[in-house]
């Protein structure tokens, strides 16, 4: 298997245990060498296939130890990871099927099956529909009616494929490469909740405009015998649908140029978006549809998306924004915000390195940021209560604080700043005395254990950290995890409100699996003025490319450069942090 094996098969072999381990509630240091590997392999510049074949010491990487090195082998050596087999015959097969939903994380599809005795989709339809799960401490009737909405869907489907935008982002631009590479077309756009970027996608719409010349059959032939398809579910002059290996499933649709604008519109969505945009043309006399805007038969508008929302006196609304709240009105008052774009961001303000969790030094960190464009970059190692990533302790920071200044001296273009993500304890106290904090340039808090207390004690919790006056940024502010594990109870407007008397601020957590803050929340950290950083968290130099998703999600929050902490040079962000 040596040569076909990429890195991201390799770390979703250890995802997959570590899940399933998650599940059963074994140790979290295990679990987590599962996850710091498969995060380690992801971040790897080099192939590791290579490097099984040319016998290198693996060990040698943060992360990876001696036994994660061994089943690395294992795996590009078989194909095979014999501990998740082992695991796999251990727990029934369909709690995996449970962990796709993204609402049930490893602690509740545990409740599930500890409580109601539930091991897969069909026990959790029927104990849905016997009201047996709303009965459950942190599930309720929202959550159910959430369930059910997610296991329809799954029925329609035949299984839940949501993908995390990095994965659905691989899915469609190799689906369009291949076509680009057989057909002649004018336009090819994958819509749908891909383009307004959300942070999971199912399936993927992809719209063609093709010559003239080109033959409506030639172009669905050439779509169905894509060699990753595994079932064509139709397949017509004008629409066809395949299923892939992987269960995600792609509609192609081919359109006429003078449709293309309002069936990308159209496909766009999301379906809150398109009720209100009809809405707006009914009251102005027009109809309007995948194919255009009419008045009568008389097509109006419909050739570029652009005109759809002329023709109604409307601006342009970025796809982000789509989501039916209040776009509309916003379009039409002539108040969209301007939205950040990741060309904004100067610097990038949570990072780890080798001293903690990290795989890389200090310097190449650094070097990595500044040969991304950054002005500066916040190194924001742990600190010591997080034991399982070798947190800093004091004199451990003070030597990275004195490291940080000796490699800034021979820089006049880029700022290491010194920093940390420092523990919020039990009690809301920091992890590290005032008395290093004080020393840094900033200071990332975070919540890393304790994650099943209380909504009104976790966020009695947050707001202690605020309250001293070294906490600068609230890091992943809900502990989420897509799809692996639930966000803590918090009330984040207490939250909001909280950091914007004490003059602290938020974080997007740009790793795709975080991505917290969620929308809706930085929409609401908007509204109240609390600004945002947007960090990638890298913990290798290829996580850097992380930043733009956490644009993304900042975009899709309506957040303006100004919005964002780290749009600022440094000088200016140093003043608007300080904290009186």
């Amino acid at each position: 298997m040596i040569g076909k094996t990429t890195n991201a098969d390799v770390a979703q072999l250890f995802e997959k245990p570590a899940d399933l381990l998650d599940i059963r509630g074994e140790n979290q240091f295990r679990v987590r060498a599962y996850r710091n590997a498969a995060r380690t392999i992801s971040g790897m510049q080099s192939n590791v296939a290579e490097l099984v074949e040319h016998g290198e010491d693996l060990s040698k990487y943060q992360g990876i130890g001696t036994a994660i090195a061994e089943k690395i082998s294992e795996i590009v050596r078989t194909g095979r990871l014999s501990k998740l087999e082992e695991v796999e015959r251990e727990l029934p097969e369909g709690l995996l099927d449970l962990m796709r939903i993204p609402e049930l994380g490893p602690r509740r599809v545990k409740e599930l099956h500890d409580e109601l005795g539930i091991t897969g989709t069909e026990e959790l339809a029927a104990a849905l529909e016997k009201g047996r799960v709303r009965e459950l401490p942190g599930f309720g009737e929202k959550l159910e009616s959430s369930l059910r909405e997610q296991l329809r869907r799954m029925s329609d489907r035949g299984e839940d494929t949501r993908l995390l935008l990095p994965s659905a982002e691989k899915t469609a631009e190799r689906m369009v490469r291949y076509l680009e590479a057989h057909v002649e077309m004018q336009h090819i756009t994958v819509a749908g909740s891909y383009r307004r970027r959300k942070e999971t996608v199912g399936d993927l719409d992809i719209l063609v405009v093709a010559e003239p010349s080109q033959h409506a059959a030639h172009i669905m032939d050439v779509f169905t015998a894509y060699e990753d398809v595994r079932t064509v579910a139709m397949k017509g002059e004008t629409r066809s649908s395949v299923v892939l290996r992987s269960g995600v499933q792609i509609d192609l649709r081919l359109l006429n140029e003078q449709s293309y604008g309002s069936a990308l519109q159209y496909f766009t969505g999301s379906k809150e978006h398109n009720i209100a945009l009809r809405r707006v043309a009914q009251e102005q006399g027009f109809k309007v549809s995948e194919y255009g805007i009419f008045r009568g038969e008389e097509q109006v508008a419909g050739a570029t998306e652009s005109s759809m929302y002329e023709r109604l006196g409307l601006a342009w609304i970025p796809p982000e924004l789509r989501e039916g709240h209040d776009e509309i009105e916003a379009a039409r008052e002539g108040r969209l915000p301007q939205l950040v774009e990741e060309r904004d961001i100067r610097g990038d303000l949570h990072s780890h390195t080798s001293a903690t969790d990290g795989s890389f030094s200090l310097e190449e960190m650094a070097s990595a940021a500044r040969s991304a464009g950054y002005e500066y970059l916040a190194v924001t190692d742990h600190s010591k209560h997080l034991s399982v990533a070798r947190g800093l302790d004091e004199d451990g920071l003070a030597r990275q604080i004195e490291e940080i200044a000796k490699l800034n001296d021979g820089w006049d273009d880029f700022r290491l700043l010194a920093s940390v993500e420092v523990d919020i304890l039990d009690d809301g106290r920091l992890d590290l005395s005032d008395e290093v904090l004080s020393r840094l340039d900033l200071v990332v808090c975070s919540i890393h254990s304790g994650l099943n207390k209380t909504e009104q004690t976790q966020t009695e919790r947050l707001i202690r950290a605020m309250d001293n006056p070294n906490c600068n940024i609230i890091g992943h502010a809900t502990g989420r995890l897509i799809g692996s594990r639930e966000a803590y109870p918090v009330n984040i407007e207490h939250l909001l409100k909280a950091a914007a008397e004490r003059g602290c601020h938020f974080e997007i957590n740009a790793q795709p699996e975080r991505l917290d803050l969620k929308d809706d929340h930085v929409r609401a950290a908007r509204e109240l003025g609390v600004k945002i950083a947007v960090g990638s968290d890298a913990h290798a130099p290829a996580h850097f490319d992380f930043m733009r998703y956490g644009v993304y999600q900042a975009r899709r929050g309506g957040l303006e450069a100004g919005d964002v902490l780290n749009t600022r040079p440094w000088s200016e962000l140093a003043r608007l942090i300080k904290r009186s």
